[in-house]
């Protein structure tokens, strides 16, 4: 009976608000293409071990490696486990049947990305192109309402990001991939764009730091009330078969989490007033031969993790109970703290729904699971 409570938490996670929901600030991380398996067993050591994914297996063995996926992730992802699994909440080891998956068919970037900002669930490809949404994303929503306008931003590693997020179409600020940095929002954009200079703009997804320190600079200057952050360099290097350097750009998002909640609790706007809300867009294969590519062709594609920290999470800490969840949810769960709904989402009876349980305070007793309509949707790469 105890499982059966804690059953669908993890998208309605929040204890009933007040009447003043507003107040929240929101903050959605991304790292792209990062698996649930180095999450929560830190470095393969059947990959870890492999000449053509490492350089140096020994050394990568002595940065990541352990007896025991304990220690394992512990080293990879030292912040994550030490303060998000004593703070928040972490959900999708599968090793405990408690799953988080994608409901779009096609795992790959695009649709993942739409999935988790509008809501729905992409019933047509878009195959990575630079073709603008059809959908308005939550964050689009958001702006045009009283209590966010003017408080919304997004920074992205990626460069198809603006076009998910309809740039074209929306008044909040944008950057992602090579686009300039607006000197007038940021003091450390004319640095940042002589950086530009020098870095080799190849593919579509820029360095991560420097989506990170331009994010940081808005903050610090801006105060938004709901920021995009989506790093991508995890799939970059994971696409390319570079194990290690996959490893370390992990590590390097774990390290910039961490700096990233020291200034939000270090800063009056945002200090216990903030919810941060980490995933990522899609899994990988769950083998050495097949970790390199996703899609839905490649078992283990459709398979994620989420983390949560901040005002109103529980802290659950690794979600050990049987349970399947899914990235449009989240959606739902950051509209519901909101206090606004999303005119065109499947997801509305939901959100509906959550809303007259968090108030009620009866979400306790009930489940929050797919839709029945949505089962073909369901990801069947398992």
């Amino acid at each position: 009976m105890k499982n059966l409570l804690r059953v669908g938490i993890l998208f309605i996670l929040l204890q009933s608000h007040s009447q003043n929901s507003f107040s929240q600030n929101i903050i959605i991380i991304t790292t792209d293409g990062f698996r649930w398996q180095e999450l929560f067993m830190g470095a393969d050591p059947d990959i870890l071990n492999q000449t053509q994914f490492v350089k140096d297996t020994g050394l990568c063995n002595q940065l990541f490696g352990g007896a025991t996926f304990i220690e394992r992730r512990q080293k990879l992802l030292p912040f994550f486990w030490s303060v998000i699994a004593n703070q928040g909440l972490i959900a999708g080891n599968r090793m405990y049947h408690n799953q988080v998956n994608v409901a779009n068919s096609f795992k790959i970037s695009y649709p993942g990305y739409q999935e988790l900002l509008t809501g729905n669930i992409p019933t047509r490809l878009n195959p990575n192109w630079m073709v603008n949404s059809k959908r308005a994303t939550l964050l689009e929503k958001l702006n045009q309402n009283e209590s966010f306008a003017g408080k919304v931003a997004a920074f992205a590693s990626w460069s198809v990001i603006p076009f998910i997020m309809r740039a074209k179409h929306t008044n909040f600020t944008i950057n992602a991939g090579y686009d300039p940095i607006e000197s007038e929002t940021n003091p450390m954009a004319d640095l940042l764009n002589q950086v530009f200079d020098s870095v080799p703009m190849n593919g579509h997804t820029r360095n991560d730091l420097i989506t990170y320190l331009a994010a940081k600079s808005y903050l610090e200057k801006n105060h938004p009330k709901v920021l995009f952050l989506g790093f991508g360099e995890t799939d970059e290097y994971a696409h390319q078969g570079k194990y290690d350097q996959y490893l370390f750009k992990a590590k390097q998002f774990d390290q910039l989490l961490m700096d990233l909640w020291y200034f939000i609790q270090s800063d009056a706007f945002y200090k216990n007033n903030t919810t941060l809300y980490i995933t990522t867009d899609h899994g990988r294969g769950c083998n050495r031969k097949t970790w390199k590519s996703h899609g839905f062709w490649i078992k283990g594609s459709g398979e994620i993790w989420t983390a949560m920290i901040g005002s109103g999470v529980e802290q659950l800490g690794e979600l050990k109970n049987t349970q399947t969840t899914y990235l449009y949810q989240l959606a739902a769960q950051i509209i519901n703290v909101s206090g606004i709904k999303l005119s065109d989402t499947r997801t509305n009876e939901q959100i509906s729904n959550i809303s007259k349980m968090s108030k009620s305070n009866e979400w306790k007793n009930h489940l929050f699971l797919l839709n029945e309509n949505n089962t073909s949707l369901i990801d069947k790469n398992k």
